[in-house]
């Protein structure tokens, strides 16, 4: 007959959990480094964006946003530096007359006490930095950059053309996935193939009819007329998700007398809610982060340019590295903000290989 040690058996339970814990702690600590390091350039890029020109061209400058230190003295600014004393302790003094050998500071605390002899380099001496956010960059885009009116028209594409890839992409989907059409499934395979077929290889053909057949140069038809066509990746997502719902919904609402549309709207549509919204929200990013299409048919056409054309091309009259981040946050900061908003719908019970997720 076997005893148990009741004493060593709850040491032997508290050391597992111990254990245990101190293994969790270790594996979250390890995944939130890589999460510091991986989100590290886009602390980098607000932090820059944040900065003035000046704060940029000094090496000597802190990392965080901020301005040196300056004393009116005498109807002058004068800058502040941190000056070792005798003791070995440090004085923030502002720095009234250099010179080479020596130099005269007046204490901003008590300036009544006139100018303080120190020998030494002045220019050993390091700055006196505060904290001081800068909007500036910020508000020359929105200004000169004309960044409302590329909001405006960025906007109004991605709302017509994501209409017109919705009405397309539901009524091929739904064709596909409830219609026995001859040679549906060869169909299926051959547009599922055209995601293949890389945009470089489409682009001088779709150019010249647009340019020459159409004359669409410097509007919007080109960046929206093509989604009324649908596209087959949203295609392929939406017939995978209708197929997922049981065909025996749709024959009870064909007894009661309704049609293949009202089937749709009513019986299909309704319970594929976080799909469509999931096709909604990748065209919207695609349509925000889209360049090549606008540089090539809105550079005649200032007025109709989008986002990310427009910070595109102010970059190159006015490449500096804070216009550069505030412009690549502005951009981003959209689709990050509709992501977190409608993020209860991205991928939401979203089918993709007919299994649910």
């Amino acid at each position: 007959m076997k005893i148990i040690d009741r004493k060593n058996a709850g040491v032997s339970t508290l050391t597992f959990r111990l254990w245990e814990f101190t293994g969790t702690a270790l594996v979250n600590l390890f995944l939130l480094l890589i999460l510091g390091a991986y989100l590290s350039p886009l602390a980098y890029m607000g932090v820059t964006a944040l900065k003035d020109k000046a704060q940029l061209m000094d090496s000597k400058s802190p990392l965080y946003p901020a301005t040196v230190q300056k004393f009116n003295y005498e109807g002058k600014d004068h800058r502040i530096y941190s000056v070792p004393q005798p003791d070995g302790s440090l004085k923030e003094w502002a720095l009234v007359k250099p010179s080479r050998t020596y130099s005269e500071f007046v204490d901003p605390q008590n300036p009544e006490a006139g100018l303080i002899h120190w020998d030494g380099s002045w220019r050993a001496l390091e700055l006196v930095y505060q904290p001081r956010v800068t909007y500036q960059n910020f508000i020359w885009l929105w200004t000169v950059a004309n960044f409302p009116r590329s909001v405006i028209n960025t906007l109004i594409v991605t709302a017509i053309s994501g209409i017109g890839i919705l009405l397309a992409s539901i009524a091929v989907a739904y064709g596909f996935s409830r219609f026995r059409i001859p040679g549906g499934k060869w169909l299926f395979f051959l547009l599922i193939g055209t995601i293949l077929i890389p945009d470089s290889i489409t682009l001088v053909p779709t150019y010249m009819v647009y340019i020459k057949v159409f004359n669409w140069n410097g509007t919007l038809f080109p960046l929206i007329v093509p989604h009324f066509f649908g596209s087959a990746i949203y295609i392929f997502l939406l017939r995978q998700n209708f197929k997922s719902i049981p065909r025996d919904l749709d024959e009870a609402a064909m007894l009661d007398g309704a049609g293949p549309l009202r089937i749709l709207v009513s019986i299909i549509l309704p319970q594929c809610i976080p799909a469509v919204a999931t096709v909604a929200l990748l065209h919207f990013f695609y349509t925000w982060n889209e360049l090549r299409m606008a540089s090539l048919y809105l550079g005649i056409a200032r007025h109709l340019r989008t986002v990310s054309f427009n910070v595109q091309t102010y970059q190159t009259l006015n490449f500096t590295p804070e216009i550069l981040q505030a412009s690549a946050l502005l951009v981003m900061i959209v689709p990050a903000i509709v992501l977190f908003a409608f993020q209860r719908f991205f991928m939401q019970d979203m089918v993709v290989t007919g299994t649910e997720k």
